[in-house]
Formats: structure tokens, C-alpha cells, sequence
């Protein structure tokens, strides 16, 4: 049974259960597209949270496991490197859970100096410190009956840490000042885009905090180890863009995608994301082109659609023309030998010279 069936059968099997508090996720799985179903699910919990779009078996396997734990209490450590949505698949479980009518709180434990964070997530009595003029209801109160995120839980200094771990095996929390603790229900899951076990050995992460995160370990494959995502992600953000700003673009070109296809993209899905946004609002085509989503640097006056081995070596700069001839036709060998002004033979016959440059168009 693969990813996406697994998907369908826990999706269905819990429905049939309770169709109040278990959405079926599969309901928004399109027709096939680019040979493959694509699994999309659009969060309705979450209106302002953009969808889970995938087609990669990884991430099908990913979305069933959260199926399965997503009714009970058990932590959820979520590891992958920054821009791979690890705040929107804990939104996703909670999403799936008994408790997504109750609050869902995201705390970024990076973004807070140390000296606020205690009580931000503890919160504190009036007086209990200079400057404490009232009772502050910390994050962990807040998100009672619900789920409590705690975003980069590597950067929290190792007092905090031994306060969450209080919090885990009491299921309580004593706000600053306080002298009775405070019982609380909720979740707690933790995301990372570090190695923990490393942070633990080098004694910078408590051991006993990590193992009581990492009840379930979650790893998110980088959008470079799922490179059939790329083109629906893509086509997803163009079309969000496109009426977000109210422009005319309507797709993406054969050559930007197989750009797109090309790049590494250390910022993930969420550097993407931004490409595109970037491409729709500068293009004055109903199309994105290479030149709408490569960036230039000041001075350059190009940015060559292939890598040349010299920058101005005829057989390179002939490759180029027939890729920008071939991306302003879209792929149409007919229309781009009329704009090259050679036949149709001949460009034939430099397509088949050039074939492995040329592998990832689609030319008709």
C-alpha cells in the first residue's frame, strides 16, 4: 500500500468514525496531473494557511503518519531545514485532531530574548519582577485545551528547557512569582532545523528533554530531494499570485520551469514561493519566462538561459537563441524557426545536436 492509499484508508476508516471532528483529507486530491496524483489539503482550520500540495511519496507517507497520531496527546518533534513547512504540518495535525476547536499557539523560541521568553511561556504574577506592573497569562495557559508549538526549540537556553520538561511530566505550569502551580491540557509539539542528537552530545539540548519530544519524530525532506513538486508548487503559487495582485499570467513557460527544475533551493518551498510572487508581479507577459524569475545583478545586462563554458563562444550563444526562441513560442518548433528565420529542417537538426541541453522542454 502506498503513501497516497494509506492516506484514503486512515482518511476514510476515521470518518466513517466521526465525520464531526476527522475532515477527509483526500476530498481534494485533483485529477491527475503530470502523470500522478497530487495530494491537497486546504487546512479549513487554518483560512490564512496555504495548502499541502505533494505529489512525492516521502511526503505521502509524512501526511499518513500524521493521520494516525493526530488523535492522541503524543508529543511531536518536527526536524527539516528552514522553509519546508514545518509550522504548517503541526497546524496539519492539529487540524486532524479532537482538539482543533481548542487554540493552536506558535511560539518562536528564536525570536524572544532569554530574559522574555520565561515569561512568555510561563507568563507571571503582578509584581513578581521590576517592571511586572500586572498578571501576564503565559502561551502554555493559553493554549490549554488545544496544541502549544514550540518553533526552534534548539535555540532555548537549558533553564527553559528544564522548565518544559516540568511541564510535560507534570502536565502543570508556575507562572514567575506564583506559589501554587497551575494544571493544564494541551499538546506540545517542538520544531528544529538542527540535528538534535548532535546539540544533546554536545550537551547544548538536555537528553532527557529530547526523548520526551521525540515520542514521534517527523523529518521533512527539502524541496531539492522532491523534485516533482516543483512544477504543482509552482503552478499553485502562480495562480494564488496572479489573483492576489489581479494579473494576467497564466503559466509558466517550459524553459522557466525547467529553470525552476534547476536550482537548488536552499530556502525550500518557501524561497519558491517568493520566486514566483516575485515573477508575477514584474512580468508584462500572460507567461512567467526565465528572464521574469532570475533575478539580475546591477550591470549585467543578461542572464544566459544556459550556463556557457565561454561567455561569448558562437556555439553557446547559438544554444541561447534557440532556447529564447523556444521559450517565446512556448515550445512551438514551427512558430520559433519562423522567429529564427531559419527552416524548420534546420532547427530539427540543432534540436537533435543539442538534444541533452535541450531534454527538459516540452517541444511540439
Amino acid at each position: 500500500m502506498n503513501g497516497l492509499e494509506l492516506v484514503d484508508k486512515e482518511a476514510g476508516d476515521r470518518n466513517r468514525e466521526n465525520r464531526d471532528y476527522w475532515p477527509i483529507s483526500t476530498a481534494g486530491i485533483s485529477p491527475e496531473v503530470f502523470g500522478q496524483k497530487i495530494f491537497k489539503d486546504l487546512l479549513e482550520t487554518f483560512p490564512n494557511s496555504p495548502p499541502f500540495i505533494t505529489q512525492n511519496k516521502r511526503m505521502l507517507q509524512i501526511l499518513a503518519l500524521c493521520q494516525k497520531i493526530a488523535s492522541s496527546k503524543a508529543t511531536v518533534l518536527l526536524q527539516g531545514e528552514s522553509g519546508t513547512g514545518k509550522e504548517l504540518l503541526a497546524r496539519y495535525i492539529h487540524s486532524l485532531s479532537p482538539r482543533k476547536r481548542g487554540p493552536f499557539v506558535a511560539v518562536n523560541c528564536a525570536s524572544l530574548p532569554e530574559t522574555l521568553l520565561e515569561s512568555e511561556l510561563f507568563g507571571h504574577e503582578k509584581g513578581a519582577f521590576t517592571g511586572a506592573i500586572a498578571k501576564k497569562i503565559g502561551k502554555f495557559e493559553l493554549a490549554h485545551g488545544g496544541t502549544i508549538l514550540l518553533d526552534e526549540i534548539s535555540e532555548m537556553n537549558t533553564f527553559l528547557q528544564a522548565k518544559i520538561l516540568r511541564v510535560l511530566q507534570e502536565s502543570e505550569v508556575d507562572r514567575i512569582g506564583s506559589h501554587h502551580p497551575i494544571a493544564i491540557d494541551i499538546r506540545v509539539m517542538a520544531t528544529t532545523n538542527r540535528h538534535l542528537e548532535a546539540s544533546v552530545q554536545k550537551g547544548d539540548f538536555r537528553e532527557d528533554l529530547y526523548y520526551r519530544l521525540n515520542v514521534i519524530n517527523i523529518r521533512i525532506p527539502p524541496l531539492r530531494e522532491r523534485p516533482e513538486d516543483i512544477p504543482i508548487l509552482a503552478d499553485h503559487y502562480l495562480k494564488f499570485y496572479a489573483q492576489n495582485y489581479g494579473r494576467a499570467v497564466e503559466y509558466i513557460s517550459p524553459a522557466a520551469l525547467a529553470w525552476l527544475q534547476r536550482q537548488e533551493w536552499k530556502g525550500n518551498v518557501r524561497e519558491l514561493k517568493n520566486k514566483i510572487e516575485y515573477g508575477v508581479l514584474i512580468t508584462n507577459k500572460n507567461f512567467l519566462a526565465v528572464e521574469d524569475l532570475a533575478e539580475r545583478e546591477e550591470g549585467m545586462a543578461e542572464i544566459p538561459l544556459l550556463p556557457p563554458k565561454e561567455s561569448l563562444c558562437l556555439k553557446d550563444m547559438e544554444k541561447r537563441l534557440i532556447l529564447r526562441a523556444l521559450e517565446t513560442t512556448n515550445g512551438n518548433r514551427t512558430q520559433a524557426a519562423r522567429v529564427l528565420g531559419i527552416s524548420i529542417r534546420t532547427l530539427r537538426n540543432k534540436l537533435h545536436e543539442y538534444k541533452k541541453e535541450f531534454g527538459n522542454f516540452k517541444i511540439f
